[in-house]
């Protein structure tokens, strides 16, 4: 019943959830490292219901908070406000989700939206063989605010590609297979002149823990959340205590 917090000026992080759910184990990442306070839910039903303990629990006394499948962090700080989505998206809620978050982030004030994505390794084209792995997309209206910094940074727009491969290689279209919401986002927020960042790795599905420290790296050349003068950067990122069973309990000493 309160009135919709006020982020102005404030950049807003969070994951699309996409192959091998990398942008939340980045944003994971990013909110352990940078302690940020929870301020409150991103209520939705677009998303699988979820309810689970404490993810970044330090002690045993904050272990036993309830946490959902969409909650909001904030560091005014660092003008930072960072949504994590923890549940898959229900079939055919993409749509609705977009709607709502954007209003959001219109009626929040908020200043730029950064995406964490990834895409399907294995169907990228001859082009995005070449070369890192990382890409990034911006909106009309955010180019011309940072266009210029990504080209100091030396980093890779992503490509676009043939709509009719092998028949027709003149008209190209965006495509980010495995990216979930991220090319449905991405293109309203162009429509609707919001200032957009798509910052997402090329990955297979595994252990994509190392795939997470290399996107949230690369986050990190362009917003400075974490002093990086030394190459051992990705040591300076704290592991949350819930990665612990990232992949389940381990083997019941019974079954031997």
């Amino acid at each position: 019943g309160s009135a919709a917090p006020d982020f102005q000026g404030f950049t807003l992080l969070m994951p699309a959830v996409s192959v091998g759910n990398v942008g939340q184990l980045a944003i994971d990442l990013v909110i352990s490292t940078l302690d940020m306070a929870k301020v409150g839910y991103f209520y939705t039903d677009c998303l699988v219901p979820m309810v689970g303990n404490n993810p970044y629990a330090t002690a045993e006394e904050n272990s036993v908070e309830l946490s959902i499948n969409a909650e909001v962090y904030s560091l005014p700080s660092k003008k930072l406000v960072v949504l994590q989505i923890r549940s898959p998206f229900i079939k055919n809620k993409y749509r609705p989700f977009c709607e709502t978050l954007l209003s959001w982030v219109k009626s929040s004030k908020c200043a730029r939206v950064v995406l964490l994505s990834s895409s399907h390794a294995y169907q990228r084209d001859d082009e995005q063989l070449l070369g890192t792995p990382l890409r990034y997309l911006l909106t009309p209206d955010l180019e011309k605010a940072v266009g210029g910094r990504m080209k100091e940074l030396n980093w890779k727009e992503m490509e676009k590609v043939a709509a009719y491969p092998g028949i027709n290689n003149t008209d190209k279209v965006l495509h980010i297979p495995g990216g979930g919401i991220t090319k449905l986002l991405f293109t309203e927020s162009c429509s609707e002149g919001i200032q957009m960042a798509v910052l997402l790795k090329f990955c297979s599905e595994g252990d994509n823990i190392p795939d997470a420290f290399v996107l949230v790296n690369y986050l990190n050349e362009w917003l400075q959340l974490i002093k990086s003068e030394v190459s051992t950067v990705s040591s300076k990122w704290k592991i949350p205590s819930s990665w612990r069973l990232l992949f389940g309990n381990g083997l019941p000493p019974a079954l031997f």
